[in-house]
């Protein structure tokens, strides 16, 4: 079979990445979720809130996103001049799936007065159609700067949603989305595993079902479950979100233990396909070839830019 010449990978990856990184004046930024080869290559490893902070500051003139398509999206629309390229536009999110536009629009619709606080794990078309954009990292302060007289739409993630109501004690209407991860982990198992290693701590995603949070001794975002495990006395901590964080754990406290959350299957499910569908040489392709790149329309970026300005300013 014929290989076209634009495709071949060379066997130094790492080194022919940070070499078109120079040669474009790129920044990579990956995502905690991301494999640990691609953390190690990038300039910056952080959450949605991180990132969304560094592609807004980025002086680089193209940014290589190493996560799913809602966040390399973000990044074209606080860079409307940059290149932002996603090794693979097929990466996705179950969230931002589970919510398009035009039900989102009907849902806005059919509650009106409502404020529109939505999760960033969004498509830029939802986003465009909501007053606030958060993260796990700033929706319980975002949340609390909203009069309490003024009724909430939170959306898309009902899990989310829940904790941040017993969290601030308000009152929203949830959007009946989950994580495909987050909701496949087993209490079941995760008690066993507790049997098994009783020192250990449950951390937890609020991605997570209620039923699994009420074990948890810590839940937040995944920025902080990081910086959790490395203030807590704990030696051991079972991790309920995407195992790509415990890449960065070992690495910031190498001398504690760290345990994936198993899901209820006997399966992979524990890792968010569409993170892994990045890619090592499809990292290296992108950048080669300039390619797949996102783009958008004008118009639309502008109207996204709104809610996130204005959780980048309530933050």
């Amino acid at each position: 079979m014929l290989v076209r010449t634009t495709d071949t990978v060379p066997h130094n990856l790492a080194d022919e990445i940070l070499r078109l990184k120079n040669e474009l004046n790129a920044v990579i930024l990956a995502h905690y979720y991301q494999e640990s080869e691609i953390q190690d290559l990038a300039d910056f490893v952080g959450d949605s809130l991180e990132l969304s902070r560094r592609a807004a500051a980025t002086d680089a003139d193209v940014i290589v996103f190493g996560g799913v398509h809602f966040m390399a999206e973000t990044a074209k629309i606080l860079n409307p001049h940059k290149l932002v390229l996603l090794p693979d536009l097929d990466a996705g999110c179950s969230l931002a799936e589970g919510c398009p536009a035009p039900a989102f629009r009907q849902f806005r619709e059919s509650h009106p007065g409502h404020v529109a606080i939505t999760y960033i794990n969004c498509t830029a078309e939802v986003k465009a159609l909501s007053d606030i954009i958060c993260t796990s990292s700033n929706a319980e302060k975002l949340i609390r700067q909203i009069p309490a007289d003024t009724p909430i739409l939170f959306s898309p993630d009902k899990n989310l949603g829940a904790w941040l109501q017993k969290k601030t004690g308000r009152d929203m209407l949830l959007w009946n989305g989950s994580c495909i991860v987050h909701e496949t982990f087993s209490e079941r198992k995760i008690i066993a595993l507790q049997l098994e290693h009783p020192g250990a701590e449950i951390i937890a995603h609020p991605e997570c079902e209620a039923s699994l949070l009420s074990r948890a001794a810590f839940i937040g975002s995944t920025s902080a479950l990081l910086h959790y495990v490395q203030s807590s006395p704990a030696q051991e901590f079972i991790v309920a979100t995407e195992a790509g964080i415990l890449h960065q754990m070992e690495k910031h406290c190498p001398g504690k233990r760290y345990y994936p959350a198993p899901p209820d299957a006997n399966c992979a499910c524990n890792e968010c396909p569409h993170m892994k569908r990045n890619t090592m040489e499809k990292l290296y392709l992108c950048m080669k070839n300039r390619t797949p790149e996102i783009t958008m329309g004008e118009d639309l970026r502008l109207r996204a830019l709104k809610p996130i300005q204005r959780m980048l300013e309530m933050s």
